[in-house]
């Protein structure tokens, strides 16, 4: 059984006051999500599954690459000895990539419906073994929730009983404007910004832009990896704007923010197609089938094939105030539209679980 996204559950009148145990990271947009499950009235209990393991760059490169080999019944036992023998309404794991089968058929028997909600990509080649644990948990799911078409059929196919896909989304509160002080304008105001980590596909595209005289500047991590380096360097600002303060001034403070895709991911629109446009910049991504049925072109965002159309655009975008103010404003107005926040989309997904609980309680009877 399937949820297609067009066609969202029509009950969304569950308790507000659900328990919810939220396993999941409690930084990034996984906090954000489990924060907006309380907003909506529900009582949130979060288990961070990393929080348990020792950092270090060699531990991450050993997640990553061995799909956490050893470390899964570790984080069993610390997950179920953070919960004890508590029952909850639904269980929320978020990602997954650190959480055993047998975990999930632990979690099964303290709560009426468990969830997986995944952001990336684990059916796709980019990642290597990162999602071992993750495949092997899917059959004991009650529903997968993923965020890319293709995903759904790969979802079944990796032995999934129900699989729900949602668009990815924006958060109320760490993407909703801020007032900008002349202090801000000053530290954080660029002409074309991109915000973003470097991968092997980035490079050449962001030194084709400054060959081609775009203002550019870059935020974020790894780019000295980048072999344009020597190109992007002085146009690279900082690492990585993991707090959501500093990245919604960035945001805001720039003219025009660069929207681009993962390729390994097989991206047809980021977690930046919402946010951008909901902290009123402007967005000038790549055209796919997936921007253009969030927003118009040219009217409420940008779109382009190359980077040769890519830098047109910015630079026309930077010298036509009218135009940008224009497309930013009505692509805030569309994105509020499209519902594509974070309390809208959780609210979906809670709505399609305890549909399934009620079906499941009349052919049961």
């Amino acid at each position: 059984m399937t949820s297609a996204l067009a066609n969202p559950p029509s009950n969304t009148h569950m308790r507000p006051d659900l328990t919810i145990l939220y396993v999941g990271k409690n930084s990034g947009t996984s906090r954000h999500r489990a924060l907006s499950l309380s907003r909506l009235g529900h009582n949130v209990q979060i288990v961070d599954p990393s929080g348990f393991l020792p950092s270090g760059r060699l531990l991450d490169y050993w997640k990553h690459h061995t799909g956490a080999l050893g470390w899964g019944g570790f984080i069993r036992s610390h997950v179920l000895a953070a919960i004890r023998f508590t029952k909850f309404d639904l269980v929320w794991v978020d990602s997954g990539d650190l959480i055993c089968a047998e975990l999930v058929r632990d979690l099964k028997r303290q709560a009426r419906f468990v969830i997986n909600y995944n952001i990336d990509d684990p059916y796709g080649p980019r990642d290597g073994s990162k999602w071992r644990l993750y495949l092997r948990s899917v059959p004991f799911y009650d529903l997968v929730v993923v965020v890319r078409t293709c995903n759904v059929a790969e979802a079944i196919n990796a032995g999934a009983r129900d699989v729900m896909r949602v668009h990815m989304s924006s958060d109320e509160i760490a993407h909703a404007p801020r007032r900008l002080s002349p202090g801000d304008l000053a530290k954080w105001r660029s002409e074309v910004a991109f915000i973003g980590t470097w991968m092997p596909e980035r490079g050449p595209f962001l030194a084709r832009l400054v060959e081609l005289g775009v203002p550019l500047t870059i935020w974020g991590d790894r780019w000295s990896k980048a072999e344009e380096w020597p190109i992007l360097k002085p146009h690279w600002c900082s690492p990585g704007l993991w707090n959501h303060e500093d990245y919604a001034m960035a945001v805001q403070c720039a003219k025009v923010c660069i929207g681009l895709l993962s390729k390994g991911n097989r991206d047809l629109c980021t977690t930046r197609s919402f946010e951008i446009p909901q902290l009123g910049g402007v967005l000038c991504a790549e055209r796919t089938s997936e921007h253009l049925a969030l927003y118009t072109e040219n009217v409420e965002a940008v779109f382009w094939n190359d980077p040769d159309e890519c830098a047109e655009k910015c630079k026309r975008l930077v010298s036509d105030e009218a135009w940008r103010n224009q497309v930013a404003q009505k692509g805030q107005l569309r994105s509020i539209r499209n519902g594509t926040t974070n309390e809208n989309v959780v609210k979906q997904i809670v709505a399609c679980a305890f549909d399934r609980v009620r079906e499941e309680a009349v052919v049961s009877k």
